[in-house]
């Protein structure tokens, strides 16, 4: 499985609203600058993500986004599944033999489990500015 930019980008919005919860709303130009993002692609991710229900925009001058929920109650996974639908590992399973079916099924339910036990919480307050080695992003 591979996480495209939108559910990158779209954390990334999600990560900055948690820090900011409670501040007041924060603007997509804001949250794009500090992040050296695309401002329009933004936009684009917030859409859906006002549609799930995960955030609220607030109109006026002082306007912008906020959470719609408490920043425990929003996980990884309600964000990674807004924005890229369903998690799978596998087109195609019901094909596989029962052995690698098992095998898929167990990586599939690894990455949601962490995804669904992972909230905003968690990524808004985690301490560490140092990037993990690369290699370990790769199998």
């Amino acid at each position: 499985m591979k996480i495209s930019t939108k559910g990158r980008y779209g954390l990334t919005i999600m990560i900055e609203l948690a820090k900011n919860h409670g501040e007041g709303p924060m603007s997509l130009k804001a949250i794009a600058k500090e992040n050296d993002l695309s401002e329009h692609y933004l936009e684009q991710l917030a859409s859906p993500l006002r549609n799930a229900g995960l955030i609220k925009s607030i109109r006026g001058a002082y306007g912008g986004y906020v959470l719609a929920k408490e920043v425990k109650e929003i996980t990884a996974g309600d964000i990674i599944r807004v924005l890229e639908g369903p998690i799978t590992i596998v087109e195609g399973i019901e094909d596989e033999k029962p052995a690698q079916q098992a095998l898929w099924l167990k990586i599939r339910d690894a990455i949601k489990n962490v995804l669904d036990n992972t909230t905003l919480d968690d990524l808004a307050n985690h301490d560490s500015d140092e990037p993990q080695d690369a290699y370990m992003f790769y199998i």
